[in-house]
């Protein structure tokens, strides 16, 4: 008996396994190819977030670990310029007193050299000598008198103690006499000038 060829064609072969619908399988159990898909793309978020998140909580204990080191150095640096400006002044107080050391000798010498002295003009001209002395070391320092007497006026730099009427229109307001001298140091006024003015 002869078999018709399209019969043989549609028997199914033993060997081949019958095609089979993934999504048939998994509505069989109850999901589906999308939600699976779905759950693995959450699954690698949440890994990217975890691996986002680690990272941001290194980098913010390094920079917490940079800053306490940061505040540490400065509180060196400060603790370090307070004690070099301490020792600044220090020294610089005792370099300017070092200077006067030596005026201080000479005065001891003129009033020892007094005591034997009856010549006025030598003790004098000691005097004089010291003075001098004293003024080069001030103004090598930095400190100058202010120069007042015929000067204007300038509460800036004098200290008006007395108003003396004067008859000359020209000498109102200007010191007509400097009763004590005012000095600066570097230009910055350390002792205004007590005077007194032409009214």
């Amino acid at each position: 008996m002869s078999k018709n060829k399209y019969e043989h064609d549609a028997q199914p072969n033993d060997n081949e396994k019958p095609e089979v619908e993934l999504n048939d399988v998994a509505a069989e159990e109850g999901v589906t190819v999308e939600d699976d898909v779905l759950e693995s793309e959450d699954e690698n978020e949440d890994e990217a977030l975890k691996d986002q998140l680690d990272k941001a909580l290194k980098a913010n204990e390094s920079m917490k670990k940079d800053y306490m080191f940061l505040m540490a150095e400065f509180d060196n640096f400060k603790k370090r310029t307070l004690k070099e400006k301490s020792e600044l002044l220090k020294n610089a107080a005792e370099s300017t007193l070092k200077g006067l050391l030596p005026i201080v000798d000479d005065f001891e010498r003129g009033l020892d050299a007094i005591k034997d002295s009856s010549d006025v003009s030598s003790v004098k001209e000691g005097m004089e000598l010291i003075y001098n002395k004293l003024i080069k070391y001030l103004a090598a320092n930095g400190v100058k008198p202010i120069e007042s007497t015929g000067a204007a006026f300038d509460a800036d730099l004098h200290e008006a103690i007395a108003m003396v009427p004067t008859p000359d229109e020209s000498q109102r307001g200007k010191v007509i006499d400097t009763v004590e001298k005012g000095y600066t140091l570097n230009d910055k006024v350390i002792r205004h000038a007590k005077v007194a003015v032409g009214q």
